[in-house]
């Protein structure tokens, strides 16, 4: 009896403790192609004056760090995964209020950005992203850490769209509002996104309080 009820718990902490190497092998995939992009996100970025791009870079970084947390928390306890998922939503938060800074200094006097090159850059991350989202979306609602990796990957989807826009009218009017702009508003989906991590981590908490 008491041996069925420890798997019974272990099916309720995540069901991937079957197939730890697998879960493994997608989160270190997707954390290489996140260090990738935040490494070249950033460069570019600063290089084509772009606080967008930065963020979209810093993003990555978030995403990155989340992902090595996760590797981690893969087939442990509850209360690591639900940890791990916290400072997800904690790193990203605070990422939002760097990059909201950043803005702001931006505002008060900047270049206009190489709209080219950001339309470059989030094309080739849209493409990336999408490889990311079809491995993580296999373990969508089975794990707190996987849901959270799926929700960084869909905001970076998102961003990347806007950033091709935003590179489209920074060319057309000559000017780094449109950048700054979406700066802003990549700020306000990291938070979001950091938001909705932390609200996942306390249900999860909670339902495992319940049993």
């Amino acid at each position: 009896m008491a041996e069925n009820h420890r798997n019974h718990e272990n099916d309720e902490l995540g069901r991937l403790d079957a197939s730890d190497a697998k879960d493994r092998k997608i989160l270190l995939t997707v954390l290489l192609i996140n260090l990738t992009q935040s490494a070249a996100g950033i460069a570019l970025g600063i290089w084509a004056g772009s606080t967008a791009l930065m963020g979209a870079g810093l993003d990555n970084l978030a995403d990155a760090s989340v992902y090595a947390v996760s590797l981690y928390a893969v087939g442990r306890a509850a209360t690591v995964k639900v940890g791990a998922a916290r400072l997800s939503g904690f790193l990203l938060i605070g990422l939002a209020a760097l990059l909201l800074l950043e803005v702001l200094r931006r505002f008060a006097g900047g270049e206009e950005p190489v709209g080219p090159a950001m339309m470059a850059m989030a094309a080739l991350n849209a493409a990336l992203n999408l490889v990311c989202l079809r491995l993580l979306r296999r373990h969508r609602g089975e794990d707190v850490n996987f849901k959270a990796s799926a929700i960084f990957t869909s905001n970076d989807s998102i961003v990347n769209g806007a950033i091709v826009l935003s590179g489209v009218l920074v060319m057309g009017f000559g000017s780094n509002i449109p950048d700054l702009v979406l700066g802003v508003i990549v700020a306000a989906i990291a938070a979001n996104g950091g938001r909705e991590i932390l609200r996942e981590a306390s249900e999860t908490a909670r339902r495992k309080a319940g049993t």
